[in-house]
């Protein structure tokens, strides 16, 4: 039986409840994270309780937990439940209060964590891609829980056919619907620069830092459509999905269609990372 976490006690999952009048079950008050272990090791977890802390910020909210404290919550939840990769979510609300708009004062937050089996994915294997104009809110660098604009994107992309539904701004790439986007366009590596427009993928920084002083060092810099339509490459990455490389957008095959000499290199560094962290 699955066990998690919520406000201070582990439970069964199917036990786990919260009142109706949570500001994130009326508003979508509230923000999330999703955190990979392997070896049931959380894998890169400083920068995923950074990300964390800032997206409480960004809402008005205060870190709710200290680093020790996450950092003990994960490690029972890991050793409790089965699997030896596990993915972790982390959900905190802003609490319990009348149906206000604007949030009463000094509200407990609801803190809540679960545990999954990591699904495993075959990261040589191209998927296929679609682009959809970006329609989302103007902040979506927090990793908010209101995330209706994503699930349409993602419906939008399965009634197609495809993996994921890549997002176009004014003419350039943003993210995808899910995960963050990398092209290879003339022999140099690009991702689109950190914004208010997309969330600081975990994923997507661990490659910026490991590539830097390689030859395929990433160039954070927007991407027009041109490039992308024009790409060798495109592949994406997050931190459910870890890496997927794209070998078809809209129907069409991206380079020759299957995965790119620049994939399999960057693959090879992040499992090395994986191997890492697992050794800790």
């Amino acid at each position: 039986m699955s066990l998690c976490y919520l406000n201070g006690s582990f439970l069964p999952l199917a036990e786990a409840q919260i009142p109706v009048l949570d500001r994130g079950f009326i508003f979508g008050d509230g923000v999330y994270e999703v955190i990979p272990a392997f070896g049931r090791t959380p894998f890169r977890l400083d920068a995923h309780l950074c990300r964390l802390d800032r997206s409480l910020g960004a809402i008005g909210m205060r870190p709710v937990l200290a680093a020790a404290d996450w950092a003990e919550i994960f490690a029972r939840l890991l050793s409790m439940n089965e699997g030896e990769d596990q993915t972790l979510y982390v959900q905190i609300t802003r609490g319990v209060a009348p149906r206000v708009h604007a949030p009463p004062p000094n509200l407990a937050p609801t803190v809540f964590v679960m545990s999954s089996p990591l699904a495993r994915q075959n990261l040589e294997q191209a998927v296929s891609a679609v682009t959809h104009e970006d329609f989302r809110w103007q902040r979506c660098d927090i990793k908010s829980i209101s995330l209706l604009g994503n699930v349409l994107l993602r419906q939008f992309a399965l009634e197609a056919g495809a993996h994921e539904a890549i997002l176009l701004r004014d003419g350039r790439v943003t993210e995808g619907a899910s995960s963050n986007v990398f092209v290879v366009h003339d022999g140099q590596l690009y991702t689109p620069p950190h914004s208010h427009l997309l969330l600081p993928g975990v994923t997507r920084d661990l490659l910026v830092e490991v590539l830097a002083d390689t030859d395929d060092a990433v160039r954070e810099a927007p991407i027009t459509e041109q490039m992308l339509r024009a790409a060798e490459e495109i592949w994406l990455s997050s931190s459910g999905r870890e890496l997927a490389p794209v070998g078809t957008l809209d129907g069409r095959p991206v380079g020759a269609g299957g995965v790119g000499n620049v994939y399999r290199r960057v693959l090879a560094r992040y499992e090395q990372c994986k191997v890492s962290s697992r050794a800790r």
